[in-house]
């Protein structure tokens, strides 16, 4: 398992970020300004957020990024219940471990940002939820409604034969679709990246054969907890993770050699300036991100802390996500600004000059923001770690990311933008990647 393609490791995401970041401290970038003058404000910001939430008590309490948040959304407490009900069956933690395993692996894969207008109604409540935690809903119901277990005599699992026959149709019904008045970003990628999963679980039978359900995403469990391990490697289920998911995205991402890298992208500041001396030419100029691998794998570690008290080695290999919270925040702390000509680009793509700036999730403009969001990240959750703002309680990573810059770039973009609480930079993604 530690003969992952280079552009597939996590250390490589950092550093190539970290690359990106001392060329924009020397003014090297081709499409934003990065004003360093600007961070102290945002890391308040952050820290604000993070005293109001949780202060001046319960820093401790904080839950590191993850999916499980999400289905609490409206405090309904929707994964607690669904565990009780799975006790009152009859199901050993392990088995309840793997139920969590594949409703997380379906949400998160579903959830590349929901755009601005896609509404879910809630059936029990009536709540109308937005975004991802709206997306969490609608597939939690869809889980425990059986959508995803391809006919299984039991319908809260999910198999790889019951993700490789999903339907379009399926996911417009579960999701409350409607083109013109509910519409989703990117529903149809959705439904091909949920086929192409299941293609992938039947095929990796040695992670994902175990339970006597072929091709079901719990059996993670069995095969990371072999031998009756507790302390397990974070490592080992990244290589897993993209051993499975490489071969389920899409055809136009990335290749070297003829094989496809993933959430990785050609970044012409690399081609300019980086360290083809120390690293094959094809590729010096390729940054990766992996992000919504890296949220599932975020996401998936919980499930294995909560119910089975295992702990992990290796957890700091995670990086920032880069997506568009986390990078809307640093745009509208004005710590990064685009370029005069690359927001004129951004606002012809978008049809509008009273709009906002839009670019394709593969163009130059938006890999640099991206590599540029998981450096500043580090450096966020440095600072962060450096004030003695929150006591004894020294805040990882993905606490950041969940009690802070996640949440603190959705605040101020509703602040800025009212009306859509957009992203201050817009891209025209597939509902796969970002």
């Amino acid at each position: 398992m530690s003969n992952l393609h280079p552009l597939l490791k996590l250390e490589t995401v950092r550093t190539k970020a970290h690359r990106v970041l001392e060329l924009a401290k020397e003014n090297k970038l081709n499409h934003f300004d990065y004003h360093e003058d600007k961070l102290d404000e945002a890391v308040e910001y952050v820290i604000g957020v993070i005293q109001r939430d949780f202060g001046p008590n319960a820093y401790h309490t904080i839950p590191p990024h993850g999916r499980w948040q999400h289905f609490e959304v409206g405090n309904v407490p929707r994964v607690s219940r669904l565990l009780e009900t799975w006790s009152k069956r009859g199901y050993n933690t392990l088995e309840q471990t793997r139920g969590l395993i594949d409703l997380f692996f379906v949400s998160v894969l579903l959830d590349a940002g929901a755009g601005d207008f896609w509404r879910f109604t809630e059936p029990e409540t009536g709540n109308v939820y937005t975004r991802s935690e709206g997306i969490a809903v609608a597939s939690f119901y869809m889980f425990v409604n059986g959508e995803f277990s391809g006919g299984s005599e039991r319908g809260d699992v999910v198999t790889g034969q019951g993700l490789k026959n999903f339907s379009v149709e399926t996911l417009y019904r579960g999701f409350q679709i409607d083109d013109e008045k509910n519409p989703l970003v990117g529903a149809h990628a959705r439904v091909e990246i949920l086929q192409k999963l299941g293609v992938s679980l039947l095929e990796n039978k040695e992670f994902f054969g175990a339970t006597g359900r072929p091709g079901r995403p719990g059996a993670l469990v069995d095969y990371l907890t072999r031998n009756g391990r507790h302390k397990l490697d974070y490592a080992e289920l990244w290589a897993v993770l993209q051993t499975l998911l490489i071969p389920i995205w899409p055809s136009d991402r990335t290749k070297v050699d003829g094989v496809p890298v993933g959430d990785a992208w050609p970044l012409s500041v690399l081609s300019k300036h980086g360290d083809a001396a120390s690293e094959p030419s094809e590729t010096a100029t390729i940054q990766p991100f992996h992000k919504l691998t890296q949220w599932l794998a975020y996401s998936l570690k919980v499930p294995f802390e909560r119910l089975l008290g295992t702990t992990w080695d290796n957890a700091h290999l995670g990086t920032g996500l880069p997506e568009y919270r986390n990078g809307g925040l640093f745009v509208d702390m004005g710590v990064l600004k685009l370029k005069p000509e690359a927001l004129e680009r951004g606002l012809k793509n978008s049809g509008t000059k009273d709009g906002l700036p839009c670019f394709g999730a593969g163009d130059d403009e938006i890999v640099e923001w991206r590599a540029m969001t998981v450096a500043l990240l580090d450096v966020l959750h440095e600072r962060i770690l450096n004030n003695d703002k929150f006591g004894d309680v020294k805040l990882s990573l993905p606490q950041v990311l969940e009690s802070g810059s996640w949440k603190a770039g959705r605040e101020i973009a509703a602040e800025k933008r009212p009306n859509t609480k957009s992203s201050p930079i817009l891209n025209s993604g597939d509902g796969t990647l970002f």
